[in-house]
């Protein structure tokens, strides 16, 4: 066991922390008095910082564990059926079409907004619709 004041140990903190971290306890003074000590981590504790968070959130009840635990993965269930993917995708070609037929087709596009002046002779321009 260590003891070790604070100047000494902000200025060798990575020192002191790889000594706690191979098992020696390392105490923290403040002139004469104990405030603190660095210990290694307990056995029961992950090294991975997300599993201390998630047992904290745990143990404080903000997350409740899984009852049946296991390995495979949760069965999928279907959020929609073919028909209705295919019905979809349908409707949404569909409106594809209409909107880029109308962008390309500049002088019904433009007569419809009624603003003749607008229209250019673009060379991506199609006369007829």
């Amino acid at each position: 066991m260590r003891a070790v004041g604070l100047k000494v140990l902000k200025n060798k903190l990575r020192e002191y922390v790889r000594l706690a971290a191979s098992g020696e306890t390392v105490l923290v003074t403040d002139g004469d008095k104990v405030v603190a000590e660095l210990v290694p981590p307990r056995q029961e504790r992950s090294l991975v910082l997300a599993d201390v968070y998630l047992a904290e959130a745990v143990r404080k009840g903000w997350v409740t564990p899984p009852t049946l635990v296991s390995s495979d993965p949760p069965p999928r269930l279907p959020v929609a059926t073919v028909a209705e993917v295919l019905q979809g995708l349908d409707e949404d070609r569909a409106e594809r079409r209409f909107t880029s037929t109308r962008l390309w087709c500049w002088p019904t596009f433009w007569e419809s907004q009624g603003a003749e002046s607008k229209k250019s002779s673009s060379p991506l321009m199609i006369s007829t619709c």
